[in-house]
């Protein structure tokens, strides 16, 4: 982590603990109160910062564990959950986390949400970075692209980390310890907010896809969890304001690290960037991105941006793997989650067949708590990228040109009247004052 960024400010601890919280509240049930009651106390810095500021050493933090209850997976100790990762850690360590899924276990993700949350701080203080994903579909569901604003400019989250178009005021209201001072009843009132604004949502779902599909929506989500079934998705992302010129050729290209980072991910199933696969069924003349004049380009120094631009952005904001200045999207799908109650026919260790009712805290869609941690990565992936190019270049500017004009030998620099500025900005070595 670069040093001198400050981490004290009261905004990014709750930016940072409200994140955290939404993970583990809603999800993993290791905290039982609200974010707004938390305040900075979630999360404690241990180390790499003083005065408030970070020192460019390694940055500890610490999150409790609180609210586990292992006795849930008691009668799973020698019954591997169909589906579930805690069968192959067993045959490739000899032993297992007999309290959960261990490593295998969503909550491993809450190191992911904290650095995550940090390396954004950074990209947004130092390219106007915003990084947004949501829930793009539930089951057969989908929200069409139309209800989702992709556009440059504005924060897109609110201070919880959860897009601003999912909570809407008139229907969300995070009730604190000053309204309800017993902790029970404060979640159980913030939970039936987040069924509130769910509702909500569904209904943005039916102005946008027609009102059978928010039926289909909520038959599905209702279903699922009466059924003790499970029910899986996908979800969307997009990274605007990112810096272009991030990402190597071939092995280490931008995407092919994103997709490496979102698969890293407990329950992905699968990522695409750009058209994705709906891309194979375009002609070439429709999904090629028309170059255009950037009005936010100019000479690498002003701005950093390139002279061109997209007119569209089927591509996803990468070219050959390297970030176009366009904003970067993706979709990642999200199996169903593997720990349901209905009986399901397995075998013990032994070989013996039994079936399966798993009991406990076991949600019918992960999809809620995804977000964060999609976001989470992508920031991560961006500072490698940026802090790799800066390396490379020496300054905060990751191109070396604006795309005007290609290298020549005999005047490496530009014209006369732009080279100056051209390789003062690009890391070029300053002319020599003439000998008398």
């Amino acid at each position: 982590m670069p040093f001198a960024v400050r981490l004290a400010a009261p905004s990014h601890q709750t930016r940072l603990s409200g994140r955290i919280a939404r993970v583990l509240r809603y999800t993993l049930g290791a905290v039982s109160t609200a974010p707004s009651a938390l305040g900075a106390d979630l999360v404690q810095i241990l180390s790499g910062t003083e005065h408030g500021h970070t020192l460019g050493t390694p940055i500890g933090l610490f999150v409790p564990n609180e609210d586990q209850l292992p006795g849930d997976y008691k009668e799973m100790s020698d019954i591997p959950r169909p589906g579930h990762a805690a069968f192959t850690y067993l045959i490739k360590y000899g032993n297992k986390a007999s309290s959960g899924g261990g490593r295998s276990s969503a909550r491993e993700t809450i190191g992911r949400v904290a650095a995550g949350a940090i390396a954004e701080k950074w990209l947004r203080g130092t390219y106007g970075t915003e990084i947004s994903c949501w829930v793009s579909s539930i089951g057969d569901v989908s929200l069409p692209e139309s209800a989702v604003p992709r556009g440059e400019g504005g924060c897109l989250v609110d201070e919880y980390g959860t897009l601003r178009m999912l909570r809407d005021p008139a229907t969300f209201h995070r009730v604190g310890e000053a309204e309800v001072a017993d902790a029970d009843e404060r979640r159980k009132a913030n939970i039936d907010a987040e069924v509130a604004a769910e509702d909500a949502f569904l209904k943005l779902v039916g102005v946008h896809a027609g009102a059978s599909a928010a039926g289909v929506a909520e038959a599905a989500k209702r279903g699922v969890k009466v059924e003790k079934d499970s029910i899986g998705g996908a979800v969307a992302c997009v990274c605007t304001g990112v810096p272009a010129a991030l990402g190597e050729p071939v092995f280490d290209r931008l995407e092919a690290k994103m997709a490496h980072a979102m698969m890293s991910l407990p329950a992905t199933k699968g990522f695409e960037i750009g058209s994705g696969f709906g891309g194979t069924v375009m002609r070439g003349s429709t999904h090629n991105d028309p170059f255009v004049a950037n009005p936010v380009g100019g000479r690498p120094g002003d701005s950093g941006r390139p002279a061109l631009g997209v007119a569209s952005n089927y591509a996803g904001g990468t070219l050959g793997g390297i970030s176009s200045g366009a904003p970067v999207y993706f979709k990642i799908a999200v199996k169903s989650v593997s720990t349901i109650g209905q009986a399901q026919q397995t075998s013990r260790l032994t070989g013996e067949a039994i079936t399966l009712e798993a009991k406990g805290r076991h949600d019918p869609c992960v999809l809620p708590r995804t977000p964060p941690l999609v976001e989470g990565m992508a920031a991560l992936v961006l500072i490698d990228a940026a802090l790799l190019q800066r390396t490379r270049l020496g300054g905060a500017c990751t191109t070396v040109c604006d795309g005007t004009r290609n290298f020549d030998p005999a005047n490496p620099w530009g014209d006369a009247a732009n080279g100056a500025a051209n390789g003062a900005a690009n890391g070029a070595p300053a002319a020599k004052k003439a000998r008398k």
